[in-house]
């Protein structure tokens, strides 16, 4: 089997690079655009886990074979150039595709809407034509829980009315759930789409909270709190992300329907300020807080009703918040030393 992972220098796409890796014996391609969204050097340095080597990486559309894995090679793509991908997925030939690339962020998306319309609209709608062009059976896809927006019940059921997106970024997912579902429908695709709930863990994003507040507790600085602490998050370690998209990607359900979106979390939510004590607890710190207001974007709560996906395909996120934070923190530690 040859599986397509777009956004593998990313954080989510390089986890589940290296656990397939690891543990299966599939063909890999991976593909990124290695934007500067946030700092290229721990993307490169995610690479190099993969046995990538950094100077051969840096070069677009350019084949890298893995040092360390001979089921692995990367090519540095834009997803906009709907020429080099369609070139791609002619000659490899791919069985599957696992679309994790888009740019990211929440806040980001109001001061650069033009990225998200690029990359998350003209590239995704790329990856659908290539997908339909080449017999792709099955088309994996990243959304996010930002698509929920204003919706004030909890926990979030995928069958929620998600018509009240507050930023962008949440509107570019929601319309990537639209389009997959128009191709599933006229094309005949098999699409599954993940709402993923806020990530972490090693070789997390920059920009996400328990990198920021690691980062600054250490540094002796002032950790941004908003809404004044009166947030909630479905926070999920990557592991037990990974293994639910393990394994959708690899289990053949004869019952799949040809289109369907799961939410992927931890079935838990919980407070920010529990999460920032678990950080002080690990680190032996106290914060200094800054308290904020609620920024443009966010949303005060979210929590993942995952039954779906344990149905389906047996998920089970079982790591403790206390456990996850303890890994990351351990992780930067070493990744900064």
């Amino acid at each position: 089997m040859k599986i397509l992972i777009t956004g593998a220098a990313g954080f989510i796409g390089f986890h589940l690079c290296e656990r397939l890796l690891k543990e299966e014996e599939i063909q890999i391609i991976g593909i990124d655009n290695i934007n500067n969204y946030y700092d290229v050097n721990l993307k490169y340095s995610r690479l190099k886990e993969l046995g990538i080597p950094r100077k051969e990486a840096e070069e677009f559309n350019n084949y890298v074979f893995s040092k360390k894995y001979e089921n692995f090679k990367f090519i540095r793509l834009n997803l906009e150039d709907s020429k080099e991908l369609s070139s791609l997925f002619k000659k490899e030939g791919f069985d599957i595709v696992c679309n994790l690339a888009a740019q990211a962020g929440v806040r980001y998306s109001l001061e650069n809407p033009n990225a998200y319309i690029q990359s998350n609209i003209v590239g995704f709608a790329n990856i659908l034509e290539c997908s339909r062009h080449n017999k792709i059976k099955h088309l994996i896809y990243a959304s996010s829980s930002s698509v929920y927006g204003a919706n004030t019940k909890v926990p979030f059921e995928t069958t929620d009315v998600v018509d009240t997106p507050v930023s962008l970024y949440a509107a570019t997912k929601k319309s990537n759930e639209l389009m997959a579902h128009t191709y599933s429908h006229l094309y005949n695709l098999s699409t599954t789409g993940l709402r993923f709930f806020t990530v972490y863990g090693p070789w997390g994003r920059p920009d996400m909270a328990m990198f920021l507040f690691t980062e600054a507790i250490i540094k002796g600085e002032p950790i941004k709190v908003f809404n004044y602490g009166k947030m909630e998050r479905d926070f999920t370690y990557i592991d037990d992300i990974v293994e639910g998209v393990r394994r959708i990607l690899l289990k053949d359900l004869k019952t799949r329907e040809k289109y369907k979106v799961y939410n992927i979390g931890n079935n838990n939510s919980v407070k920010l300020t529990d999460f920032i004590d678990e950080i002080e607890l690990k680190l032996n710190r106290v914060a200094k807080k800054e308290m904020l207001p609620i920024q443009p974007g966010d949303v005060y709560k979210t929590w993942a009703n995952v039954e779906d996906l344990i149905n389906d395909y047996g998920y089970n996120p079982n790591t403790p918040i206390k456990e996850g934070i303890s890994r990351f923190i351990d992780w930067y530690k070493r990744y900064n030393s």
